[in-house]
């Protein structure tokens, strides 16, 4: 049995919770969160499928301390921001604790953070722990994912991913983080302060570049609010017409001015259509789409969670999903 500790317990950290409760070689035996309300209460207490035995503690030392066996890994689903997560890292790493975080920004940072990314590396190294950073995306449909596809080709000449979703069934956060239900100055706000984003996009890109050896030179990212053409309500949300339902980003990496990786995202509330679709042009050139698209909450939980055995066996170091192993369905 593996024993997990698992660190952030909001919503995306609840479903880990729920998904890990049904699986038979794994099992959660601790968990924190920063949240003063949640301190001393029971998993049970947060949702009642899952259990009354494991109290919600505060810091990771209080948690380890509370158990008799050390976690044989710990899952981090707090933020998004590499520079917020370092020291909760740090915290884990201390006690020779391996690592899977769902942080955007820890999917390949060594491109647009090198400095932070060597820091991870070599904290990671010190205390001998993997460090991985996965989720849906960045972590597998924009990025790891073409890049496998790319293994029957000769040659690849540019690459193009789209991934458009329906936002309305997924988590609250996520709705905020496109912007869904907010007024459109108060978006363009955000926009300019950097907070409102899809964050990945090009950690996504450079990984795909780096992972099939191409070389770019310049990356390029465009953002644009998606307006609703009708009015949309959802259990959280309630959008006028006119007002942001979501967000459009484009990447294009560039090799010498020829286009070679372009990224289309898009996700927003009432999207009436939703799938993700990988066109490589080379020898072959072929499209993949998936029809529907993979829903992001549950592909991120059962991504994290298919990563441990990988992360348990890869050696010490920040790694990504290109460096671990084939993650393998655990049951």
């Amino acid at each position: 049995m593996i024993h997990i500790i698992q660190i952030g317990f909001g919503p995306l950290g609840v479903q880990t919770a729920k998904f890990i409760a049904q699986k038979l070689e794994i099992t959660t035996v601790a968990v924190v969160d920063i949240c003063l309300e949640l301190k001393g209460k029971s998993m049970s207490d947060v949702s009642s499928e899952l259990s009354d035995q494991i109290v919600i503690h505060n810091s990771v030392k209080e948690a380890i301390a509370s158990l008799q066996v050390k976690p044989d890994i710990a899952i981090i689903t707090t933020v998004s921001s590499l520079a917020l997560l370092l020291p909760q890292i740090e915290e884990v790493a201390k006690f020779g604790i391996p690592i899977i975080s769902t942080c955007e920004e820890l999917s390949y940072p060594w491109e647009i953070q090198p400095e932070l990314s060597l820091q991870l590396d070599t904290l990671c190294k010190k205390h001998n722990i993997a460090c991985l950073g996965t989720g849906v995306n960045p972590g597998f449909l924009m990025d790891y994912l073409p890049a496998v596809m790319t293994s029957v080709c000769k040659t690849v000449e540019q690459i193009s991913i789209e991934r458009v979703q329906d936002a309305t069934f997924r988590r609250v956060p996520f709705q905020q983080k496109i912007g869904a239900g907010i007024q459109l100055e108060a978006f363009r706000e955000k926009v300019n302060q950097g907070t409102l984003r899809h964050v990945g996009l090009k950690e996504s890109v450079y990984f795909l570049a780096n992972s099939i050896g191409m070389t770019v030179n310049e990356v390029t990212e465009d953002l644009n609010p998606i307006i609703a053409k009708r009015d949309l309500i959802t259990d959280s949300l309630n959008i006028k017409k006119g007002e942001p339902c979501g967000v459009e980003q484009i990447a294009n990496a560039y090799e010498q001015d020829k286009l070679k990786i372009k990224m289309y995202f898009r996700a927003a509330i009432g999207e009436e259509r939703s799938f993700d679709r990988i066109t490589i042009k080379g020898s072959p050139s072929f499209v993949s789409e998936i029809d529907g698209g993979i829903n992001g909450d549950i592909a991120t939980c059962s991504i994290a969670i298919n990563s441990i055995k990988s992360v348990l066996q890869a050696s010490a170091g920040l790694h990504t999903m290109a460096t671990i192993g084939v993650p393998g369905y655990i049951n």
